[in-house]
């Protein structure tokens, strides 16, 4: 046998376990977030509103984070006045802000339609950059730019044809969400390097989770959060299987693969919607959609590869 055809090496198999693990992290992640959109609109059957879905969504999740926040920063470096400040503001656009706007939404667009825009993040980050920044866009980054909003484009005339003008405004809801998310990727970038991505993402929560609360008792009775047994539970759901379990598994591949690779993995995220939306809410599947589907998913993959070292 020649040395060509030796046998992997321990190492070489441990590291394609690895990435193999990696990948399976993003993608079940991915997947998990996307089970949110599901989540929430079947809520919505049940006769509540957003200020009370998303405070449940909070208070559920809201432990877990408290004791990630707690680990990650017992022998941390002290963050300072300045740090404070930055993560407070990341946390009300990135958690608070994005998650508002999302769960409002929700409620005129289709649970695809929702996962598609939000999934522009990639391009609005692009752009964030380029304008605030001074990143420079190339030939490619236009092309992957227009593949992104030709396909949402696309899902958006086919959903608006069936389901009415509501599906603007949901449309415009969901990408303002999508908007505060970005501009809080943008802003948290050298801080996650040096706070720590679990770290900064519990402190985020634990700030969205103070606004959700204050903006709760101001708009909404607190007998509101005595809500029917199907919306506790899809809360509970929604806060424990959708929210905190997909933001470790997403932590945990970027730690193994990268953020690159995390973001191609990703991508079964859309796809997956699609068909949670068909066989728990019965959302129609049409070529449109499955069309601008793919746009979608090439562009970021163009963007995403561009971008990766």
């Amino acid at each position: 046998m020649s040395a060509d055809a030796s046998p992997p090496s321990t190492a070489q198999t441990r590291a394609g376990r690895g990435i193999g693990v990696g990948l399976l992290l993003a993608a079940a992640g991915s997947v998990l977030f996307s089970g949110k959109a599901i989540v929430v609109k079947l809520a919505y059957r049940h006769e509540v509103d957003a200020e009370t879905l998303l405070a449940l969504r909070m208070i559920f999740a809201l432990p877990f984070f408290l004791v990630a926040l707690w680990w990650t920063s017992r022998n941390a470096a002290p963050l300072s006045g300045r740090d404070h400040l930055r993560l407070a503001v990341i946390g009300l656009l990135g958690y608070y802000a994005a998650s508002y706007l999302d769960f409002l939404g929700l409620q005129f667009i289709t649970a695809a339609l929702e996962r598609l825009i939000l999934y522009l993040n990639p391009t609005l980050v692009l752009l964030m950059s380029a304008l605030f920044l001074g990143r420079r866009i190339l030939r490619l980054d236009w092309i992957a730019l227009a593949l992104c909003y030709a396909g949402i484009v696309a899902v958006f005339w086919h959903d608006l044809h069936l389901a009415g003008e509501q599906v603007a405004l949901g449309a415009l809801l969901v990408f303002g969400a999508a908007l505060c998310y970005a501009a809080y990727l943008v802003l948290a970038g050298e801080l996650v390097a040096r706070v720590g991505a679990i770290r900064l993402t519990s402190y985020a929560m634990c700030v969205a989770t103070g606004a959700v609360a204050v903006q709760f008792v101001l708009m909404r009775p607190i007998a509101n959060l005595a809500a029917s047994e199907p919306v506790l539970w899809l809360s509970a759901f929604n806060a424990v299987v959708c929210t905190v379990l997909p933001v470790f598994a997403t932590m945990l591949a970027v730690a193994r693969i990268g953020a690159a690779h995390t973001a191609l993995a990703a991508m079964v995220g859309p796809v997956a919607t699609i068909a949670l939306g068909y066989v728990f809410l019965g959302e129609a599947i049409g070529v449109w959609q499955l069309a601008g589907t793919a746009l979608v998913l090439a562009g970021v993959s163009v963007l995403t590869i561009r971008r990766s070292p």
